[in-house]
């Protein structure tokens, strides 16, 4: 097995993952120069794009788990089967929902509340980014691929690549230099669409020249049946994580609209920008940690993949706890690139104080939950999830900021305690060491049938 260092992994993909939130931006902020309607209109197409790329995460993510571990058993063979499947599954679910956004862009943005301009515009570009969402989709899959075998700077490479064209192109088409017409909204999206073939076409020559062979997609047949069966049962749990956080996110926003004031409303929009860069390292650590865990798992290592769980999870919150030490000196001074309404920097400087304890918390299951997927474990953090996101993140939010008044502070108090609850949880079930009974591979190299054919209600 391919020996791996966490921070060998973890930097390329700390750099990637940042440059990935900048992606979307970069749109946005290009926009904002040629219209501001238009930039919104980008904003709430990319909102769309977003839910259905949880398709992709169902296939990405439990084909992450499945090639980690049966690269780390050295089944070769095995884990090229999978890769090959998820690459299949990925592109077949993106042409689909490519059909869908070119026919029926207007209508799902009209249901999302868009209308006037706004439908007009993020119609047009939900229309051409999202009529190529397979190039995504196909690119999500090899970057799971590439990664796994080890070699996350080759995918923060493409990253920075597709970054940099994106960003010329967006100047060229929206605002129309060097004699090409200004196309606005529509130069945009074929920026985008651009950039992600370009990115599309590196990603594929790398796997099929460093990493795979074309011949692996003879693997599939015949159509193996169990394989999409375990993708399913890895992948759907993890993604309903996701999809929970983020409903739970839109009920909370809708709670802060009707109930907070305006100045209450801005510093949440405000503390929450700034805070992304807070557990930044921390998701770049996690997914770098559940690769080598699946590798340990994969390998039979247990204890290894116990020790390098707690050593990478340390390491996660010393660098959080760093980073939100300089948000807090700088706390004033960072407030004050976006506004500069005293009242506003007043209120946040004392919210990103509080938020201390939320980020050690949002730490400690970015990074936890990741190294229990890796071995496999992938029930338990979502019923978890489904209690503690509902009960204690959005009924104690309501109960906190609007029934006892407490506004803003309850809003954040009720948010921490879920965090915190579910990472003590996290925590716990790591030192049970019961994720090492939920491997799907054996140290064997064979399949753990027993825990993949498992029902999830079944002894946890």
């Amino acid at each position: 097995m391919k020996k791996m260092k966490l921070f060998d992994l973890a930097w390329p993909i700390f750099i990637e993952t940042a440059l990935f939130m900048l992606l979307g931006f970069v749109d946005v902020f290009i926009l904002s120069g040629y219209n501001d309607l238009a930039a919104s209109a980008v904003n709430t197409a990319g909102q769309a794009v977003s839910v259905v790329t949880l398709v992709f995460t169902v296939i990405s993510g439990a084909s992450a788990v499945l090639i980690s571990q049966y690269l780390g058993a050295d089944k070769k063979t095995d884990a090229s089967r999978i890769a090959a499947l998820s690459i299949v599954l990925n592109i077949i679910s993106g042409i689909i929902i490519s059909v869908v956004f070119t026919f029926l862009s207007g209508v799902i943005l009209s249901g999302m509340g868009a209308d006037g301009d706004v439908l007009k515009f993020s119609s047009q570009y939900l229309s051409i980014v999202g009529s190529t969402i397979f190039l995504q989709a196909f690119m999500n899959a090899v970057s799971v691929i590439i990664r796994n075998h080890g070699y996350t700077r080759l995918t923060m490479y493409v990253t920075v690549g597709i970054n940099i064209l994106n960003a010329g192109l967006d100047y060229i088409l929206v605002q129309g230099l060097f004699g090409v017409p200004a196309l606005g909204v529509a130069g945009a999206a074929w920026a985008t669409v651009f950039s992600r073939f370009v990115g599309a076409a590196v990603m594929s020559a790398v796997l099929f020249t460093k990493i795979e062979k074309l011949s692996i997609f003879k693997l599939i047949f015949p159509l193996p049946l169990k394989d999409i069966a375990d993708i399913i049962k890895i992948g759907l749990p993890s993604a309903m994580e996701t999809f929970l956080y983020n409903l739970s996110q839109v009920v909370i926003t809708s709670i802060v609209l009707t109930y907070l004031t305006d100045t209450e409303l801005i510093t949440k929009t405000y503390v929450q920008d700034i805070s992304m860069f807070f557990y930044i390292f921390a998701v770049a650590i996690g997914q770098a940690s559940q690769i080598i865990t699946g590798h340990n798992v994969g390998a039979g290592e247990m204890d290894k993949a116990y020790r390098d769980g707690l050593k990478a999870y340390h390491y996660a919150l010393g660098c959080t706890l760093a980073m939100c030490s300089v948000g807090i000196f700088f706390r004033s001074q960072l407030l004050g690139i976006f506004t500069d309404d005293e009242n506003v920097i007043a209120l946040g400087s004392t919210v990103i104080v509080v938020n201390l304890l939320l980020e050690l918390g949002r730490t400690t299951n970015i990074v936890v939950i990741a190294q229990l997927r890796g071995a496999g474990d992938v029930y338990f953090p979502t019923i978890c999830a489904i209690f503690s996101m509902w009960l204690i993140s959005v009924l104690g939010t309501y109960i906190l900021a609007v029934r006892l008044n407490m506004g803003i502070y309850g809003l954040w108090a009720g948010i921490t305690a879920d965090e915190c609850i579910r990472g003590i949880l996290m925590v716990i079930r790591w030192r049970s060491k019961k994720w090492q009974s939920k491997a799907v591979v054996n140290q064997n190299g064979g399949k753990n049938n027993e825990q993949v054919s498992s029902d999830p209600q079944v002894e946890l």
